[in-house]
């Protein structure tokens, strides 16, 4: 699966490359609070992220991820399984996606929609914030493990 995230990563670099460190350290911000379950802190930078993102171009399925990964933070905070209302990527959006999945072959859409929020933020934090690129590398284990899930599903040998 590191070939697999390896090539996504380079798939959105066109796309995320050009997005300014400071908003890629937030947005990196953001992939490490929720992975350590620091969801206020989550939703603080989900926040600050959003404000800082243009329209197009990819940032409409990053302001998604975003918002569905504030959605869970805010939800795990109350201590909630889920969000009452998980928002879904759009088709025009799953093209930025790591995983995508045909409905039969969807198991547990709400996760999917987690999961490909945390791997859009980390491709885009490895991306385009270099001050990161250290932590991001040494939490590669874990995205590679989220990958891991799907192997089977994608087809993947």
């Amino acid at each position: 699966m590191e070939k697999f995230l390896k090539d996504y990563i380079e798939r959105m670099r066109p796309v995320f490359g050009r997005l300014p460190e400071k908003t890629a350290h937030v947005i990196a911000s953001a992939f490490f609070s929720f992975k350590f379950e620091l969801y206020p802190k989550t939703t603080r930078e989900c926040s600050t992220a959003l404000s800082q993102l243009p329209e197009g171009n990819g940032n409409d399925a990053l302001k998604k991820a975003l918002t569905i990964a504030d959605a869970y933070a805010k939800a795990f905070e109350n201590a909630q399984v889920r969000p009452d209302v998980v928002p879904a990527f759009t088709d025009a959006e799953q093209a930025f996606l790591a995983v995508n999945l045909s409905p039969e072959l969807n198991e547990d859409p709400s996760t999917l929609e987690l999961d490909n929020s945390l791997l859009l933020l980390y491709a885009v934090a490895v991306i385009a914030s270099p001050d990161d690129e250290q932590a991001l590398d040494e939490h590669r284990k874990y995205v590679i493990k989220m990958l891991d899930t799907y192997k089977r599903a994608l087809g993947i040998p």
